[in-house]
């Protein structure tokens, strides 16, 4: 656990496995080796998703999930050990419950499962509530704080920006209460703040939003993680080519990557196949997302999956070779269908329109156009809601402490135009 939290990811792997192997020769009171083996495979499933490995992670979520359902069957009430050191009881059994909910929430988003990551917040946080009646543990506040950031990141994907606001604003609430909570999670509320300002297209308040979260943060994976959407940032922004040179020198993916994340350095490629694609360097834009797609093929990243396709679609498109175009469009609807990705859903049915227009299928392009409307609708009222929060003045909050009374807003007072 402590080189997990001091990120010596090289030295973790093989004292994992000695500590797997001592758990199952552990000879002693039922409760206690499942109570181990829950401890164990927290840390070995946390590990996998550290290093944004979503599909080899499997085998031990499926592993621990099984192992707090016998948990839960066990009673306590069983002989007391003789050795005092048996006694030691990692986590009572209720919270063990929680953070098993959270890990598989965390495996979830990464994996684009966005409907089973609701399923199972919804579930954990029910918990929690009872929980905290009767139980004031900070670690309960926790585990509440992380299931929200991660249930945020899920709303912006599947195009629900107001309530992703709102849960945010719970955030702050949350972290109002506890400094220790604040000074912990201030890096993350921040990215949070950046990710819902680019997806109701502020722009401006985006990069103030991450360059401050880069200010509080030591953590390198959110580093990586918060350097690579200000540079989608300064993608869109067009005119930061100094600022943006800059940043993908540091997130290189073909040379001296700075965390281990499979996910992360996937990410990168992507960016790059992103900034080449704006640059009118086609070839190199394929060669980059086709880099994303082996490694987001290999561990199962739908929604990097998704974009890139979308993307190399875009490419052919322009390319004017329409049926390979359509070969990447095509699965790229299906995928953002299943995750659900509003975003990709939105440009997937624009060159699905587009496409079928040009090669003459007038009932296909209609049907498309039919769906993209659709998306457009949909999009732009949350859009419309979001931005009339009160709670959109977040936005401007990039010092000390969340604030917690909010002025109520006139209405939206962002561009719509660039969203369609």
């Amino acid at each position: 656990m402590l080189l997990l939290m001091e990120r010596k990811l090289q030295e973790v792997h093989p004292l994992l496995t000695l500590c797997g192997q001592i758990v199952e020769n552990w000879q002693g009171n039922p409760i206690q080796k499942e109570s181990l083996r829950v401890f164990f495979l927290v840390l070995q499933v946390t590990h996998y998703l550290d290093a944004g490995q979503v599909k080899s992670v499997k085998p031990c979520l499926k592993q621990l999930q099984q192992c707090i359902q016998t948990i839960s069957t066990l009673h306590d009430d069983e002989i007391l050990p003789s050795n005092p050191a048996d006694l030691f009881h990692w986590l009572p059994k209720e919270h063990m419950c929680v953070l098993v909910y959270l890990v598989t929430v965390m495996h979830s988003m990464q994996a684009g499962y966005l409907e089973k990551a609701q399923k199972y917040t919804d579930k954990a946080l029910m918990q929690l509530e009872k929980l905290k009646m009767l139980d004031c543990s900070p670690i309960l506040s926790s585990f509440q704080v992380i299931l929200l950031e991660h249930i945020i990141m899920c709303r912006l994907v599947t195009g629900h920006k107001a309530t992703a606001l709102q849960e945010i604003s719970q955030v702050c609430q949350l972290c109002q209460q506890s400094p220790r909570l604040f000074s912990n999670h201030a890096a993350q509320l921040h990215t949070l703040l950046g990710l819902y300002c680019i997806s109701v297209n502020c722009m401006d308040n985006a990069e103030a939003q991450f360059t401050t979260a880069l200010r509080l943060t030591t953590h390198q994976e959110l580093w990586a993680f918060i350097v690579t959407n200000l540079a989608s940032v300064y993608i869109r922004e067009g005119n930061r080519h100094q600022e943006l040179y800059s940043l993908l020198e540091r997130i290189n993916p073909d040379h001296n990557f700075p965390v281990s994340s499979h996910c992360l350095r996937a990410a990168a490629f992507y960016i790059r196949g992103l900034f080449s694609f704006f640059q009118g360097r086609y070839n190199e834009a394929k060669r980059f997302l086709r880099e994303t797609l082996k490694m987001s093929n290999a561990e199962d990243l739908n929604r990097l999956t998704a974009c890139s396709l979308v993307l190399l679609g875009h490419i052919f498109y322009v390319l004017g070779n329409h049926r390979e175009s359509n070969n990447m469009v095509v699965p790229a609807m299906q995928l953002a269908s299943k995750i659900p990705d509003m975003s990709v859903q939105l440009w997937s049915s624009a060159l699905l329109r587009d496409l079928n227009k040009a090669c003459g299928n007038a009932i296909e392009a209609h049907e498309a156009a039919q769906m993209h409307q659709n998306f457009s609708q949909q999009l732009l009222q949350d859009h419309i809601e979001a931005c009339s929060l009160p709670e959109h003045n977040l936005i401007t909050w990039t010092d000390g402490s969340p604030p917690v009374q909010f002025q109520a807003q006139n209405g939206p007072t962002t561009s719509l135009a660039s969203l369609l």
